[in-house]
Protein backbone atom coordinates (compact mmCIF):
# COMPACT_ATOMS: atom_id res chain seq x y z
CA UNK A 1 0.00 0.00 0.00
CA UNK A 2 2.85 2.28 0.82
CA UNK A 3 4.64 1.17 -2.45
CA UNK A 4 1.34 2.60 -4.52
CA UNK A 5 1.02 5.80 -2.38
CA UNK A 6 4.72 6.71 -3.30
CA UNK A 7 4.43 6.19 -6.63
CA UNK A 8 1.12 7.94 -6.63
CA UNK A 9 3.04 11.01 -5.32
CA UNK A 10 5.67 9.87 -7.56
CA UNK A 11 3.60 10.69 -10.91
CA UNK A 12 1.82 13.82 -9.33
CA UNK A 13 5.09 15.54 -8.46
CA UNK A 14 6.35 14.32 -11.98
CA UNK A 15 3.44 16.07 -13.48
CA UNK A 16 3.31 19.29 -11.52
CA UNK A 17 7.27 19.67 -12.64
CA UNK A 18 5.96 19.59 -16.13
CA UNK A 19 3.29 21.52 -15.81
CA UNK A 20 5.13 24.15 -14.09
CA UNK A 21 8.26 23.87 -16.63
CA UNK A 22 5.99 24.09 -19.98
CA UNK A 23 3.90 26.95 -18.23
CA UNK A 24 6.83 28.80 -17.30
CA UNK A 25 8.24 28.39 -20.71
CA UNK A 26 5.08 29.94 -22.82
CA UNK A 27 4.55 32.55 -20.52
CA UNK A 28 7.82 33.53 -20.98
CA UNK A 29 7.59 32.99 -24.92
CA UNK A 30 4.51 35.55 -24.90
CA UNK A 31 5.94 37.91 -23.03
CA UNK A 32 8.89 37.93 -24.96
CA UNK A 33 6.55 37.87 -28.33
CA UNK A 34 4.23 41.27 -27.06
CA UNK A 35 7.70 43.18 -25.46
CA UNK A 36 8.43 44.04 -29.26
CA UNK A 37 6.29 45.16 -32.02
CA UNK A 38 4.46 48.11 -30.41
CA UNK A 39 5.55 51.45 -29.15
CA UNK A 40 3.46 53.65 -26.21
CA UNK A 41 2.32 56.94 -27.91
CA UNK A 42 1.42 59.96 -25.64
CA UNK A 43 -1.64 61.54 -26.79
CA UNK A 44 -3.83 64.41 -25.08
CA UNK A 45 -6.16 61.33 -24.20
CA UNK A 46 -3.61 59.88 -22.48
CA UNK A 47 -0.91 57.05 -23.15
CA UNK A 48 -2.25 54.26 -25.80
CA UNK A 49 -0.05 51.25 -27.16
CA UNK A 50 -0.07 51.00 -31.00
CA UNK A 51 1.08 48.10 -33.35
CA UNK A 52 1.72 50.22 -36.67
CA UNK A 53 2.49 48.23 -39.91
CA UNK A 54 2.01 49.23 -43.45
CA UNK A 55 2.74 52.37 -45.02
CA UNK A 56 5.68 53.80 -42.99
CA UNK A 57 6.83 50.06 -42.17
CA UNK A 58 8.66 46.86 -43.63
CA UNK A 59 5.27 45.59 -44.72
CA UNK A 60 4.46 47.65 -47.21
CA UNK A 61 7.55 48.96 -48.47
CA UNK A 62 8.29 45.29 -49.42
CA UNK A 63 4.86 45.49 -50.79
CA UNK A 64 5.43 48.62 -52.46
CA UNK A 65 8.94 47.30 -54.09
CA UNK A 66 7.55 44.37 -55.94
CA UNK A 67 4.10 46.04 -56.81
CA UNK A 68 3.73 50.12 -56.71
CA UNK A 69 3.91 51.24 -59.87
CA UNK A 70 0.94 49.07 -61.00
CA UNK A 71 -2.50 51.02 -60.92
CA UNK A 72 -4.26 49.88 -57.94
CA UNK A 73 -1.32 48.29 -56.77
CA UNK A 74 -0.67 47.74 -52.77
CA UNK A 75 1.78 51.12 -52.99
CA UNK A 76 -1.34 52.82 -53.96
CA UNK A 77 -3.52 51.38 -51.48
CA UNK A 78 -1.44 52.03 -48.42
CA UNK A 79 -1.11 55.72 -49.39
CA UNK A 80 -4.71 56.73 -49.38
CA UNK A 81 -6.62 54.61 -46.45
CA UNK A 82 -5.54 53.44 -43.26
CA UNK A 83 -6.81 50.50 -41.82
CA UNK A 84 -7.45 50.74 -38.16
CA UNK A 85 -8.22 47.83 -36.28
CA UNK A 86 -9.92 47.96 -33.18
CA UNK A 87 -9.48 44.34 -31.53
CA UNK A 88 -11.81 42.23 -29.67
CA UNK A 89 -11.95 40.34 -25.84
CA UNK A 90 -8.69 38.67 -24.42
CA UNK A 91 -6.70 40.99 -27.33
CA UNK A 92 -4.15 43.72 -27.22
CA UNK A 93 -1.98 45.27 -30.40
CA UNK A 94 -1.12 41.90 -31.41
CA UNK A 95 -4.53 40.64 -31.58
CA UNK A 96 -5.03 43.29 -33.89
CA UNK A 97 -1.83 43.37 -36.15
CA UNK A 98 -3.14 39.43 -36.56
CA UNK A 99 -6.41 40.40 -37.79
CA UNK A 100 -4.65 43.06 -40.25
CA UNK A 101 -1.73 40.24 -41.44
CA UNK A 102 -4.15 39.75 -44.75
CA UNK A 103 -3.52 43.25 -45.35
CA UNK A 104 -0.52 44.92 -44.13
CA UNK A 105 1.60 42.78 -47.15
CA UNK A 106 -1.50 43.75 -49.84
CA UNK A 107 0.00 47.17 -49.19
CA UNK A 108 -2.59 48.83 -46.34
CA UNK A 109 -1.05 50.26 -43.46
CA UNK A 110 -2.60 48.69 -40.60
CA UNK A 111 -2.70 50.79 -37.29
CA UNK A 112 -3.63 48.54 -34.00
CA UNK A 113 -3.69 49.73 -30.65
CA UNK A 114 -4.68 48.41 -27.23
CA UNK A 115 -7.88 48.76 -25.59
CA UNK A 116 -8.33 50.61 -22.16
CA UNK A 117 -6.89 47.53 -19.63
CA UNK A 118 -5.16 45.95 -22.26
CA UNK A 119 -1.51 45.32 -21.87
CA UNK A 120 0.13 48.95 -21.72
CA UNK A 121 -2.63 51.08 -22.86
CA UNK A 122 -3.77 52.03 -18.90
CA UNK A 123 -6.40 51.97 -17.30
CA UNK A 124 -8.29 55.28 -16.86
CA UNK A 125 -8.39 56.94 -13.36
CA UNK A 126 -11.93 57.82 -13.44
CA UNK A 127 -13.11 54.31 -14.45
CA UNK A 128 -14.86 55.42 -17.67
CA UNK A 129 -14.20 53.18 -20.56
CA UNK A 130 -17.69 53.90 -22.61
CA UNK A 131 -17.48 52.80 -26.32
CA UNK A 132 -17.91 56.99 -26.76
CA UNK A 133 -14.51 57.58 -24.66
CA UNK A 134 -13.03 54.80 -26.37
CA UNK A 135 -14.04 56.22 -30.07
CA UNK A 136 -12.37 59.39 -28.75
CA UNK A 137 -9.42 57.86 -27.77
CA UNK A 138 -9.23 56.32 -31.01
CA UNK A 139 -9.26 60.08 -32.37
CA UNK A 140 -6.77 61.09 -29.98
CA UNK A 141 -4.10 58.46 -31.25
CA UNK A 142 -4.32 59.14 -35.06
CA UNK A 143 -4.02 63.08 -34.26
CA UNK A 144 -0.69 62.01 -32.35
CA UNK A 145 0.14 59.36 -35.23
CA UNK A 146 -0.65 62.39 -37.77
CA UNK A 147 -2.98 60.62 -39.92
CA UNK A 148 -6.39 61.89 -41.15
CA UNK A 149 -9.21 59.64 -42.49
CA UNK A 150 -8.96 55.75 -41.86
CA UNK A 151 -10.89 52.80 -42.74
CA UNK A 152 -11.94 51.00 -39.32
CA UNK A 153 -12.12 47.73 -38.58
CA UNK A 154 -14.27 46.92 -35.27
CA UNK A 155 -14.20 42.63 -33.98
CA UNK A 156 -16.38 41.47 -31.79
CA UNK A 157 -16.24 43.99 -28.92
CA UNK A 158 -14.08 46.32 -30.69
CA UNK A 159 -16.95 46.77 -33.12
CA UNK A 160 -18.73 48.59 -30.29
CA UNK A 161 -15.92 51.40 -29.87
CA UNK A 162 -15.29 50.91 -33.48
CA UNK A 163 -19.35 52.00 -34.11
CA UNK A 164 -18.93 55.17 -31.87
CA UNK A 165 -16.39 55.90 -33.77
CA UNK A 166 -18.23 56.08 -36.74
CA UNK A 167 -20.99 57.92 -35.28
CA UNK A 168 -18.92 60.67 -33.80
CA UNK A 169 -15.93 61.50 -36.13
CA UNK A 170 -17.64 60.78 -39.71
CA UNK A 171 -15.39 63.08 -40.69
CA UNK A 172 -12.29 60.56 -40.21
CA UNK A 173 -13.76 57.83 -41.22
CA UNK A 174 -13.69 56.68 -44.45
CA UNK A 175 -15.02 52.72 -43.63
CA UNK A 176 -16.55 50.80 -41.16
CA UNK A 177 -16.05 46.91 -41.11
CA UNK A 178 -17.71 45.11 -38.44
CA UNK A 179 -16.57 41.97 -37.85
CA UNK A 180 -18.53 39.41 -35.32
CA UNK A 181 -19.25 41.96 -34.18
CA UNK A 182 -20.76 41.87 -30.18
CA UNK A 183 -22.42 44.64 -30.62
CA UNK A 184 -26.27 46.31 -30.07
CA UNK A 185 -28.77 44.13 -30.91
CA UNK A 186 -32.66 44.80 -30.71
CA UNK A 187 -33.42 41.48 -28.57
CA UNK A 188 -32.47 41.69 -24.52
CA UNK A 189 -29.48 39.39 -23.95
CA UNK A 190 -29.92 37.66 -20.26
CA UNK A 191 -27.37 38.54 -18.05
CA UNK A 192 -24.66 35.94 -17.21
CA UNK A 193 -25.52 33.89 -14.30
CA UNK A 194 -23.38 34.86 -10.85
CA UNK A 195 -21.78 31.45 -10.97
CA UNK A 196 -20.38 31.82 -14.60
CA UNK A 197 -19.17 35.29 -14.21
CA UNK A 198 -17.39 34.25 -10.57
CA UNK A 199 -15.78 30.84 -13.01
CA UNK A 200 -14.93 33.46 -15.53
CA UNK A 201 -13.14 36.07 -13.09
CA UNK A 202 -11.04 32.91 -11.65
CA UNK A 203 -9.90 32.09 -15.45
CA UNK A 204 -8.81 35.34 -16.09
CA UNK A 205 -7.51 37.23 -13.44
CA UNK A 206 -4.42 34.87 -13.80
CA UNK A 207 -2.54 33.15 -16.55
CA UNK A 208 -2.15 29.21 -14.85
CA UNK A 209 -5.89 29.01 -14.53
CA UNK A 210 -5.63 29.95 -18.33
CA UNK A 211 -2.92 27.92 -19.19
CA UNK A 212 -4.66 24.70 -17.47
CA UNK A 213 -7.51 24.59 -19.09
CA UNK A 214 -6.25 25.48 -22.71
CA UNK A 215 -4.15 22.49 -22.58
CA UNK A 216 -6.01 20.52 -20.49
CA UNK A 217 -9.60 21.08 -21.86
CA UNK A 218 -9.09 23.02 -25.14
CA UNK A 219 -12.55 22.37 -26.41
CA UNK A 220 -13.79 24.12 -23.19
CA UNK A 221 -11.74 27.11 -24.48
CA UNK A 222 -12.52 26.66 -28.35
CA UNK A 223 -16.47 26.82 -27.26
CA UNK A 224 -16.25 29.63 -24.98
CA UNK A 225 -14.16 31.49 -25.23
CA UNK A 226 -13.39 31.58 -28.78
CA UNK A 227 -16.76 31.01 -29.69
CA UNK A 228 -16.18 28.39 -32.28
CA UNK A 229 -17.46 24.77 -32.50
CA UNK A 230 -15.23 22.42 -31.92
CA UNK A 231 -16.08 19.97 -34.55
CA UNK A 232 -15.99 23.08 -36.95
CA UNK A 233 -12.21 23.04 -35.78
CA UNK A 234 -11.64 19.48 -36.22
CA UNK A 235 -12.90 19.43 -39.38
CA UNK A 236 -10.81 22.60 -40.57
CA UNK A 237 -7.41 22.13 -42.75
CA UNK A 238 -4.46 22.12 -40.43
CA UNK A 239 -3.57 25.60 -41.89
CA UNK A 240 -6.74 26.92 -39.77
CA UNK A 241 -6.20 24.59 -36.69
CA UNK A 242 -2.83 26.37 -36.35
CA UNK A 243 -4.93 29.30 -36.88
CA UNK A 244 -6.85 28.64 -34.29
CA UNK A 245 -4.63 27.13 -31.63
CA UNK A 246 -1.75 30.17 -32.04
CA UNK A 247 -4.87 32.37 -31.35
CA UNK A 248 -5.77 30.06 -27.99
CA UNK A 249 -1.88 30.55 -26.82
CA UNK A 250 -1.60 34.16 -27.35
CA UNK A 251 -4.10 35.30 -25.00
CA UNK A 252 -1.39 34.34 -22.49
CA UNK A 253 -0.68 36.88 -20.96
CA UNK A 254 -4.15 37.10 -19.72
CA UNK A 255 -2.92 38.81 -16.78
CA UNK A 256 -2.07 41.44 -18.61
CA UNK A 257 -5.32 41.40 -20.43
CA UNK A 258 -7.86 40.68 -17.51
CA UNK A 259 -8.97 44.29 -16.71
CA UNK A 260 -10.16 45.19 -20.29
CA UNK A 261 -11.73 41.42 -20.75
CA UNK A 262 -13.97 41.67 -18.03
CA UNK A 263 -15.04 45.38 -18.87
CA UNK A 264 -15.63 43.83 -22.60
CA UNK A 265 -17.49 40.77 -20.82
CA UNK A 266 -19.91 42.93 -18.96
CA UNK A 267 -20.19 45.34 -21.29
CA UNK A 268 -21.18 43.29 -24.60
CA UNK A 269 -24.20 42.19 -22.23
CA UNK A 270 -26.09 44.79 -22.46
CA UNK A 271 -25.00 47.70 -25.25
CA UNK A 272 -26.32 50.63 -25.69
CA UNK A 273 -28.11 51.49 -29.00
CA UNK A 274 -25.56 53.56 -31.22
CA UNK A 275 -26.86 56.24 -33.80
CA UNK A 276 -26.55 53.71 -36.38
CA UNK A 277 -28.57 55.84 -38.82
CA UNK A 278 -26.23 58.52 -38.47
CA UNK A 279 -22.94 56.68 -40.11
CA UNK A 280 -22.63 57.41 -43.45
CA UNK A 281 -19.41 55.61 -44.11
CA UNK A 282 -19.47 52.86 -46.72
CA UNK A 283 -20.34 49.87 -44.19
CA UNK A 284 -19.68 45.94 -44.14
CA UNK A 285 -20.85 43.75 -41.61
CA UNK A 286 -19.68 39.92 -41.11
CA UNK A 287 -20.59 37.28 -39.05
CA UNK A 288 -21.64 33.75 -38.90
CA UNK A 289 -24.97 31.64 -38.20
CA UNK A 290 -22.51 29.24 -35.99
CA UNK A 291 -21.06 31.75 -33.90
CA UNK A 292 -21.42 31.13 -30.22
CA UNK A 293 -21.50 34.51 -29.06
CA UNK A 294 -24.86 35.03 -31.45
CA UNK A 295 -23.28 38.15 -33.51
CA UNK A 296 -25.33 37.67 -36.41
CA UNK A 297 -28.37 39.48 -35.00
CA UNK A 298 -25.66 42.59 -34.21
CA UNK A 299 -23.82 42.30 -37.79
CA UNK A 300 -27.91 41.98 -39.28
CA UNK A 301 -29.44 44.33 -37.44
CA UNK A 302 -26.51 47.05 -38.01
CA UNK A 303 -26.50 46.17 -41.75
CA UNK A 304 -30.13 46.81 -42.40
CA UNK A 305 -30.10 50.06 -40.13
CA UNK A 306 -26.71 51.34 -41.26
CA UNK A 307 -27.12 53.19 -44.88
CA UNK A 308 -24.62 51.83 -47.77
CA UNK A 309 -24.29 48.83 -45.87
CA UNK A 310 -24.11 45.31 -46.71
CA UNK A 311 -24.28 42.02 -44.77
CA UNK A 312 -21.83 38.88 -45.15
CA UNK A 313 -23.03 35.59 -43.73
CA UNK A 314 -21.39 32.35 -43.71
CA UNK A 315 -23.42 29.20 -42.62
CA UNK A 316 -20.49 27.97 -40.46
CA UNK A 317 -17.24 29.04 -39.21
CA UNK A 318 -18.20 29.77 -36.00
CA UNK A 319 -16.98 33.47 -33.94
CA UNK A 320 -13.04 32.59 -35.81
CA UNK A 321 -14.91 32.25 -39.26
CA UNK A 322 -12.88 29.25 -39.83
CA UNK A 323 -12.27 28.46 -43.37
CA UNK A 324 -13.47 31.48 -44.45
CA UNK A 325 -10.16 34.03 -44.38
CA UNK A 326 -9.51 34.29 -48.15
CA UNK A 327 -12.98 35.53 -48.29
CA UNK A 328 -13.24 37.64 -45.90
CA UNK A 329 -10.05 39.19 -46.83
CA UNK A 330 -11.56 39.86 -50.49
CA UNK A 331 -14.74 41.18 -49.84
CA UNK A 332 -13.25 43.96 -46.91
CA UNK A 333 -10.38 45.04 -49.65
CA UNK A 334 -12.86 45.47 -51.99
CA UNK A 335 -14.44 47.72 -49.84
CA UNK A 336 -11.11 49.33 -48.65
CA UNK A 337 -10.63 50.11 -52.74
CA UNK A 338 -14.04 51.66 -53.57
CA UNK A 339 -13.59 53.46 -49.77
CA UNK A 340 -10.24 54.84 -50.94
CA UNK A 341 -10.93 55.99 -54.10
CA UNK A 342 -13.90 58.09 -53.13
CA UNK A 343 -13.37 61.58 -51.97
CA UNK A 344 -11.29 62.66 -48.56
CA UNK A 345 -13.00 64.43 -45.86
CA UNK A 346 -13.20 68.31 -47.12
CA UNK A 347 -13.05 70.52 -43.50
CA UNK A 348 -10.58 69.74 -40.74
CA UNK A 349 -11.84 67.45 -38.38
CA UNK A 350 -13.31 68.17 -35.05
CA UNK A 351 -10.52 67.18 -31.98
CA UNK A 352 -11.74 64.78 -29.76
CA UNK A 353 -12.55 65.82 -26.08
CA UNK A 354 -10.08 65.28 -24.07
CA UNK A 355 -11.18 63.00 -20.60
CA UNK A 356 -11.61 64.38 -17.60
CA UNK A 357 -8.81 62.69 -15.85
CA UNK A 358 -5.37 61.52 -17.07
CA UNK A 359 -4.82 57.42 -17.20
CA UNK A 360 -3.48 55.72 -14.18
CA UNK A 361 -1.52 52.17 -14.66
CA UNK A 362 -3.18 49.08 -13.85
Amino acid sequence: MLGILAVGAALVAGLAAWAAFNFNRELDEQRARIGGGSRLVETRCGAVEVGDVGEAGEATQTAAAAGASTPGGPGAAASTLPLLVVHGSGGGFDQGLALGAGFAPRGWRVIAPSRFGYLRTPWPADGGVSGERQADQLVCLLDALGVDAVAVLGVSAGAISATEFAVRHPQRTKALILMVPAGYRPETTPPMPGWAQALLETVISADLPFWLISHLAPDVVRRFVLATPPAEYAAAPEAERRRVDRMMREILPISARSRGLLHDTLATQRVPRPRLEAIRALTLAISARDDGFGTLASAAYAAQTIPNARLLVFDRGGHLLLNHQAEVVAAVEALLREAAAGPMPTSPPAPAPAPPSTATPR
